[in-house]
This record gives structure tokens, sequence and C-alpha cells, in this order.
């Protein structure tokens, strides 16, 4: 029985997926940690378990929060328009993401079943739920809702 594997068989293995993944569009191949930690832009801050109560339940203002992780194509797909909608309500509206892998805490307590979840708070308190990677125009009518 074998007991390791060669460096050669690996290197074998991950372009041997990476062909794959070539041929077949919607195969994913996994990528280093750093990767997908670009999720976040400088227009949005991240949030955890710890600190949450301070950045979202406290805020003076409203607060959207999207809750995601690393491994869901869905949230990728709105990334980008959480960032869009923090540049544009700067000033109005603050936008937060959770990694729920990493804060899994908060998600539990508010039920988050299914990512990407976007909450919008205000006054501390959860005033909308939006489930699913939506078009920026479903984003923004809630959003419209409570400032």
């Amino acid at each position: 029985a074998r007991t390791h594997i060669s460096t050669m068989a690996l290197a074998s293995k991950s372009t041997a997926r990476a062909t794959v993944a070539a041929r077949r569009p919607g195969f994913a191949v996994a990528r280093p940690a750093a990767c997908r930690r670009a999720v976040v832009s400088r227009a949005t801050s991240e949030v955890n378990d710890n600190d949450f109560g301070t950045a979202v339940l406290q805020s003076s203002e409203p607060v959207l929060v999207d809750f995601w992780a690393p491994w869901c194509g869905p949230c990728r797909m709105i990334a980008p328009l959480i960032d869009e909608l923090s540049e544009e309500y700067s000033g109005k509206l603050k936008c937060v993401k959770l990694n729920t892998d990493e804060s899994p805490n908060v998600a539990t307590d508010y039920g988050i079943r299914s990512i990407p979840t976007v909450m919008i708070f205000k006054g501390g308190k959860k005033m909308d739920t939006i489930i699913g990677a939506v078009p920026k125009a479903t984003l923004v009518q809630t959003i419209e809702k409570y400032l």
C-alpha cells in the first residue's frame, strides 16, 4: 500500500483538473484562499461574529449586510453589485459582508439557510431580507424603502 503521494503525482492531478475545467465550463477548480478573499472590495468592509453588534446593530445609518461564503458562485456574482451600491449610497447606507464560514454564530442567529442572503438593518433591527442572486434593481428597490 502507498503511504504518500509524490509531488509529480500531485502536479499531474492538478494539471488534469485544469484541463478538464478548460473543456467543461461548469467544472470548477479549487483556488487558493488568497484568490477567494478578493470578493470583498475597498468599498465594503468585512464584519464577523465579534464586531457585528458594533458595526451593524449600533450603526447610526442603515446597513446592508451581505451573508456570503468563498465557495458560493452566486455570492461571487452579486459581490460587484454590492460594491457598486456601497459607492452609490456612500454616506446614506453602510455596506458590509459577513463570511458565513468564518462567522457562523451571526448567520445562525439570523436564520441564514441559503446564501447569498442580503439583509437591511436600520436602528439595530432587521428590516428586510433578500435571498439569492438578484438583479441590482431589486436591491435598489429594497434599499430605497429604508432610506
